[in-house]
């Protein structure tokens, strides 16, 4: 009785787990829509990310405050790695490629980081690496990235051949940032073990608002007027970026990892570009669904799954 009771409680924390994980995608899918209206009302990218994470790290800080230190030096500075990784260089690198090209494409590009995740912790641990499937489903992935950067078709103007360049900036600083989920996803798994959620998020914010402030310098960017930041429209946004994609989706993430694992939970990333896309064609008229487009979706995602389950199917 006692272990058919354990059994459910297992299986019920699974699937909450799962339910949470697939809540925090659809919200981080939104985020690319909703940072793309921070940025039209020229907030900056650099800007918005500092803008977000204060709101966010204070109200986890209300909430996870007694203890203030890592238990050593060493997890102080892999809560620093985190914070680096998974917060300024990824949000900030984030935040700039949608100055430069659709949020749908970047949102698609960054869905590169359970693949790249997989590989990094393949590379680290010589018991999980990687098999011929992870390798195909690579392939078929990196594929329908070409495709979703080429959606439009190829056009040799001299006009779209600058439009052209700029995109190829914004899919570099897209790919940066799914490189640095990654670092962050295999980090994060080793501080999963000690450390509680609230405190992790914590200090990835707190991490995160230090090593932005010197991109903030160089970028040279500046502060928006109070006029702009108090638009009903920036402050909701603000609101839903620091409450629902930071505080609330961190903390979840977090405690979704420590149950599934990171390679398991990052797989949720998949339906990422899936939520950015259609609410992207809602809100932006400029960024509208194209046959290519699409078909690059499902390659990517569809390579990325054909790749989980059979590594999954492998290991029954």
């Amino acid at each position: 009785m006692v272990a058919k009771s354990r059994k459910y409680s297992t299986r019920r924390t699974a699937l909450i787990s799962h339910c949470c994980a697939l809540l925090v995608v659809i919200m981080w899918g939104a985020s690319f829509v909703s940072t793309k209206v921070l940025t039209n009302n020229n907030l900056g990218s650099v800007e918005i990310y500092i803008y977000r994470f204060i709101f966010a790290y204070t109200l986890v800080a209300i909430a996870c405050h007694k203890k203030l230190f890592a238990n050593n030096w060493r997890d102080e500075l892999l809560f620093a790695v985190c914070g680096l990784c998974g917060g300024s260089i990824y949000f900030i690198s984030e935040n700039s490629a949608v100055n430069y090209t659709r949020v749908s494409e970047v949102s698609m590009i960054t869905t590169l980081a359970p693949l790249l995740t997989t590989l990094l912790i393949g590379a680290l641990y010589k018991a999980e690496r990687p098999g011929k499937w992870v390798w195909i489903s690579s392939v078929i992935a990196f594929i329908g990235v070409g495709m979703i950067v080429f959606k439009d078709g190829f056009d040799t103007s001299e006009a779209s051949a600058v439009d052209s360049k700029s995109a190829t900036l914004g899919e570099l600083l897209a790919f940066g940032a799914a490189w640095s989920w990654a670092v962050y996803s295999v980090v994060l798994r080793k501080l999963n073990v000690t450390y509680s959620a609230q405190f992790i998020t914590r200090k990835t914010f707190f991490y995160g608002l230090v090593t932005a402030l010197p991109f903030w310098v160089i970028s040279k960017e500046p502060m928006s007027p109070p006029e702009v930041l108090l638009r009903p429209e920036v402050i909701g946004n603000f609101l839903f970026l620091g409450v629902g994609c930071s505080m609330v989706a961190y903390i979840l993430w977090s405690q979704v990892m420590s149950v599934l694992g990171p390679i398991s939970t990052n797989n949720y990333l998949y339906v990422q570009p899936i939520a950015t896309m259609i609410i992207a064609a809602i809100i932006f008229t400029n960024d509208p669904l194209t046959p290519i487009g699409c078909l690059g979706a499902f390659l990517i995602v569809g390579g990325l799954w054909l790749g989980d389950y059979m590594k999954n199917r492998q290991l029954r």
